[in-house]
């Protein structure tokens, strides 16, 4: 089974907390404290591979979570960083932000790596925060807890040749004359439900040829199975554009070839410009003169430059179309990759205070900018709880809470600390 698109859950592992620990010999100054800082989380990386073509395995397991960092330790021991998550995809598969649906990575070389979320910070233990006037502070903080996010992953074929034409053209036949690939064929539509790939070698060298099923008359707009296949003929260099010449199946050769070259363009303005080479196939059911007349008509109705004639069941004109695509492609230089959006997938919210009043008349502040002063709080100690509130003050909360109207005695919780206002 094929599978080309998927959505996944992924989450960074959380930073381990600070050691609260107190060195006991008599030669240091009120039992010394020595909590080593936590450790910091994994990361969650994705690898690109050509060991895998398809995102299937994404169908059973959806959510990948890196390894927490370790609690600090004493001695001022630093607890060990949580192991990345790194998670393999196939060679050619992009990282969606699901928000905006733009690209955020493109991993189309074997090996790419991206780092898509950084572990959360580790928190510091006591020890960082002995200073002259705290020689001995029994507290420390808390590891940063990272957020679950969420990413498409959508594979784009990663191949030289794309082989393009109207369902029944016979391109699933010519795959399999032309290269290693062994396509489901049958005689009706929509056969080939995924793109198939195959190595064809000539003259020493070698190429990966796709075959693009399912194109017809409004694919760009999602029609039929529309852009399903559209964004794997998006990576291409060059297309080879089956005609059927027959005409057997009833359609007009001129029509489809329009109406394929105007789905194209209308996907991705980028693939008119793609080299392509009309090939006609089929050649075989007709007789020299009829077939003759239908090229003339075609030329002259298309305006095309060249073209060449196949017949993959008599295998007519299979090597000189080998020779031609390969000539083409030393001449056609590989794409660059996708445009990637500007944005930090991972950016962390440092600025933001945000003051709700709820209905009993209690206050609470949220938003990133206090998350980090949280982790280090301490209500039982009087030092934190007193470094909690002068921080408070000195980041201007205190001000933002009396503007909407707090009062002494009035309640303010702040995450999971509590406390009442005091003049």
């Amino acid at each position: 089974m094929f599978l080309d698109r998927v959505k996944i859950s992924i989450k960074a592992g959380n930073g381990g907390k600070g050691s609260t620990s107190f060195l006991r010999n008599a030669q240091t100054a009120n039992g010394g404290p020595d909590g080593g800082d936590g450790g910091k989380g994994g990361n969650v990386v994705f690898r690109a591979t050509n060991d895998m073509n398809t995102l299937l395995p994404f169908r059973y397991k959806k959510k990948y979570v890196a390894e927490n960092g370790e609690d600090g330790h004493q001695k001022n021991m630093t607890g060990k960083s949580g192991k990345d998550v790194v998670i393999l995809v196939p060679t050619g598969t992009v990282l969606i932000n699901p928000k905006t649906d733009k690209i955020i990575a493109d991993l189309s070389e074997d090996g790419a790596t991206f780092v898509a979320l950084k572990g959360g910070a580790g928190g510091h233990g006591n020890a960082y925060y002995k200073s002259s006037v705290k020689q001995a502070p029994s507290y420390s903080q808390t590891g940063e807890v990272t957020e679950l996010k969420e990413v498409i992953l959508e594979l784009k074929t990663i191949a030289d040749v794309g082989l393009v034409g109207f369902p029944n053209v016979g391109k699933s036949t010519l795959l399999s004359v032309i290269s290693n690939a062994n396509p489901k064929i049958a005689n009706y539509p929509f056969t080939t439900i995924y793109p198939n790939l195959g190595v064809c070698e000539v003259l020493g060298e070698t190429f990966v040829v796709a075959d693009i099923p399912g194109l017809i008359e409004g694919a760009s707009d999602g029609l039929g199975l529309g852009h399903y296949f559209l964004k794997h003929v998006e990576r291409v260099r060059l297309i080879v554009h089956l005609i059927d010449i027959s005409e057997i199946e009833g359609r007009s050769a001129v029509e489809d070839f329009k109406i394929i070259n105007e789905e194209l363009k209308k996907y991705n303005a980028e693939l008119e410009k793609t080299k392509q080479i009309v090939v006609f196939s089929k050649c075989d059911l007709l007789e020299k003169d009829e077939l003759k007349a239908k090229i003339d008509n075609f030329v002259k109705e298309t305006k095309i430059k060249e073209w060449m004639t196949i017949s993959s069941y008599t295998r007519e004109g299979i090597e000189d179309l080998k020779k031609k695509i390969l000539e083409n492609l030393k001449k056609i230089p590989k794409k660059p990759p996708l445009k990637v959006e500007e944005f930090d997938f991972d950016k962390k919210d440092v600025s933001s205070i945000e003051i709700t009043r709820h209905d009993d008349g209690s206050f609470e502040v949220s938003g990133g900018r206090i998350e980090s002063l949280v982790r280090g709080v301490v209500l039982s100690d009087q030092l934190s709880f007193a470094y909690f509130q002068n921080r408070l003050k000195e980041m201007g909360v205190i001000d933002m809470l009396k503007a909407r109207g707090m009062k002494q005695g009035d309640t303010v919780r702040i995450k999971d600390i509590e406390f009442e206002f005091v003049e």
